[in-house]
């Protein structure tokens, strides 16, 4: 499944990864599939609630995008006594410094990042929001194959024009989905910060597989998510400083009074909304390391059409003939990525079955001498 490994023999550029049976690593790429789109429809969707409802403040949202980190430790924790209990030789942590400041870089840039795509989803519908962030897929390709020499075949290829072509459907709507009492200007800003929060996402997803890729020690799936709670907590950090600078701290228990839904779905919205963005960020980072950040990309791009359809269903968006056609599209290039991914898996196994029948012939005829 990682079409770039094979392109990388000799620059050792590849990750040391950990060997994991085929069976465990398939289980674990579907779980953290799954983990990524209940993270791209969900998160979007409760984060647009926050606002609807009263919420505005757009560093907070940024922060609870990464708060959600401490769900991890436990999840450590037990792996460790798992490790512990059979009799293997381990160690409490398995990150090292180079690895650690490499982590911790990126997560600022996810910080910054959360904030941009928090601006933008203040300002416009989620369908909208979401047709923007669908061009993610075309940076995440390019920065891939400048990043980590992503190998693209027709399948992948096709892959992402469907969907881009499908964001661009999606763009022949987006005049009639400024929202009431919102000025052009706010609206044009949000459009912006939108666009940098996709080409800023579309750079970090190939930063983290080269960070894999340079790490110089054994990739396991441990190491991923101890990658993960560090750079959540670096995003964390950057958002919290803008929360002390825009003084929402203070603000948070004046805004939960007011909030349209009642102080207790607040504070419910609010920690639905972290451990919501923490399954996408999990999930994300986790697809990486089972296969690579272009699959990242086509799955948050093929999401975010369904993202649209929720969006129709419990913000009563409009939902023109576009999005229709976009669906379709998305799912077209789904299906073809994976096809091409099903086409390649399966020629080594050919080959190596009729090499294994050339080589049993001679025997064959000698035994029938």
């Amino acid at each position: 499944m990682d079409n770039h490994k094979s392109a990388t023999t000799t620059t050792n550029t590849e990750p040391m990864t950990a060997k994991v049976s085929p069976a465990a690593k398939k289980t674990l790429l579907i779980l953290n599939c799954i983990l990524l789109s209940v993270g791209i429809c969900g998160g979007p969707l409760i984060m647009r609630l926050y606002f609807v409802h009263g919420g505005n403040r757009v560093w907070l949202s940024s922060f609870l995008e990464t708060a959600g980190w401490p769900f991890i430790v436990p999840v450590l924790i037990v792996l460790f006594f798992i490790r512990r209990n059979s009799n293997t030789k381990t160690t409490t942590i398995y990150m090292r410094p180079r690895l650690f400041f490499a982590t911790a870089f990126v997560g600022i840039l996810t910080g910054l990042d959360d904030y941009l795509y928090a601006y933008g989803l203040a300002r416009l519908p989620v369908s909208t929001s979401s047709l923007i962030i669908a061009s993610q897929l075309g940076f995440t390709a390019f920065f891939a194959y400048l990043l980590v020499k992503q190998k693209f075949t027709p399948y992948s290829i096709n892959a992402v024009v469907l969907l881009t072509v499908g964001a661009g459907v999606l763009a022949l709507h987006t005049s009639s989905d400024r929202p009431k009492g919102e000025s052009k200007k706010e609206y044009m800003l949000g459009f912006v910060m939108t666009v940098g929060a996709a080409l800023l996402y579309g750079f970090i997803l190939p930063l983290v597989e080269l960070t894999y890729n340079k790490a110089k020690q054994a990739i396991t799936y441990t190491l991923v998510l101890e990658i993960q709670m560090v750079m959540c907590l670096f995003a964390t950090i950057f958002c919290t400083v803008g929360m002390i600078v825009n003084n929402d701290f203070k603000v948070i228990p004046r805004e939960a009074t007011e909030f349209g839904l009642g102080k207790t779905n607040y504070y419910t919205i609010l920690c639905a909304s972290a451990l919501t963005w923490q399954c996408f960020f999990l999930g994300a980072i986790g697809v990486i390391f089972c296969a690579s950040s272009l699959l990242s990309g086509i799955i948050i791009a093929v999401a975010l059409p369904v993202t649209e359809v929720l969006a129709v269903v419990f913000f009563s968006e409009k939902f023109q003939a576009e999005k229709g056609v976009a669906l379709v599209l998305s799912l077209w290039g789904f299906a073809s990525y994976f096809y091409g991914e099903y086409k390649s898996t399966k020629k080594p196994k050919d080959i190596n079955e009729s090499t294994r029948q050339t080589m049993e012939l001679p025997q064959s005829d000698y035994s029938r001498v």
